[in-house]
């Protein structure tokens, strides 16, 4: 049967299956001569168990004592690989009433007895034609399905190139940025996949977290890299860095860059409402940058500074504790704590300093 389906294909001859209690010589002398190749069927559980594996063109059924034309159609259409194939049924009565239960059933076609065969010729003909243009719509439809996915994955492979050239950018102004930035992504992936998205939505949030800082670029050195306190003038203008990062991504059609912006704007408010640059306050936040604040946080903690040195990760993990419900969304830092172990290994693996133990 395979063969003769691949040989069928090849030379487009239609395969036309009639389904009978008995053979069904009237309709096999009818098809005699025209263009098909006949396979025979006679009995239910024959065309149940053949059809769905090696789908025919066309299906011819007789309705008759012992075979239910209508049951049978209704069956085959609940295999997807029958779902549109083109059923006739061949039956006897007076037409309304089957015509309703062929309809009703899911048959393209109802046809009456006797059957003639000129009438059944051409509407096999119809139908064989449809099948013909439906495959090849299923061809163009999935050629075109793979093109599409192809720009698809071009235009993210774009964005995440976007990603890197910015944090490229970023390690120019500090060179301790890269492994922040990197620490920060994977506690970010932790906290997101802890408080049940999606890998895809945590890869997303984790790849965007890496532009947190990006409005950094537009702060002067001096401040940047100050090693006392910031006077209150210097503070006020490091603050700028969230709006900063926001304006240079905001306006992109890119869903990775949006995120970022997003990102960039409220990784620095609080839970309570104090943070900047708009006092957002609980879930007023969105949801990525209350995950970031968690993931950034932590690392400047256990991060050595020229105004500070660097804290244990178990202290560090004590203070966002601590700073749950106030700075930080609660259900982020229970995330966080969840996935500690990989946390711990994180930064094993990117040691943020050599204290950071």
């Amino acid at each position: 049967m395979g063969m003769l389906k691949a040989t069928l294909a090849e030379t487009g001859n239609a395969l036309v299956a009639v389904v009978a209690a008995k053979t069904p010589i009237q309709l096999v002398l009818a098809l005699r001569g025209f263009d098909c190749t006949t396979q025979v069927i006679e009995s239910v559980r024959a065309a149940l168990a053949e059809f769905p594996a090696q789908p025919p063109d066309v299906v011819v059924i007789e309705h008759e004592t012992g075979l239910d034309a209508f049951a049978l159609t209704r069956s085959l259409r609940t295999f997807p690989e029958l779902a549109r194939t083109p059923i006739l049924i061949v039956a006897a009565g007076e037409g309304r009433t089957e015509r309703r239960a062929a309809l009703q059933a899911g048959a393209t076609d109802l046809m009456l007895k006797p059957v003639d065969t000129l009438d059944l010729q051409i509407r096999l003909r119809t139908l064989i034609e449809l099948a013909a243009a439906r495959r090849d719509g299923d061809r163009k439809n999935a050629a075109m399905n793979q093109q599409i996915e192809r720009a698809v994955a071009e235009v993210s492979a774009r964005e995440r190139e976007i990603v890197r050239r910015l944090m490229l950018a970023a390690e120019f102004r500090d060179d301790q940025a890269g492994d922040h930035l990197t620490r920060v992504a994977g506690c970010a992936i932790a906290v997101a996949e802890g408080l049940g998205l999606s890998e895809t939505d945590a890869n997303d949030i984790a790849l965007a977290s890496t532009m947190h800082d990006i409005g950094k670029i537009g702060i002067a050195d001096e401040i940047l890299l100050k090693p006392g306190p910031l006077t209150d003038a210097e503070r006020e203008e490091m603050k700028q860095h969230a709006l900063r990062g926001y304006r240079m991504l905001h306006d992109s059609p890119s869903h990775l860059l949006q995120l970022a912006s997003e990102i960039a704007l409220t990784h620095h408010e609080r839970w309570d409402g104090n943070g900047y640059p708009q006092g957002l306050k609980g879930e007023e936040i969105p949801l990525s940058g209350r995950i970031v604040a968690v993931a950034d946080v932590f690392d400047a903690l256990i991060s050595a500074r020229v105004y500070k040195p660097a804290w244990p990760v178990e202290q560090a993990r004590a203070h966002l504790e601590a700073q749950a419900g106030t700075h930080f969304d609660p259900a982020c830092v229970a995330a966080f704590v969840s996935r500690w172990e990989d946390i711990v290994a994180l930064v094993q693996d990117r040691p943020a300093t050599s204290h950071a133990a």
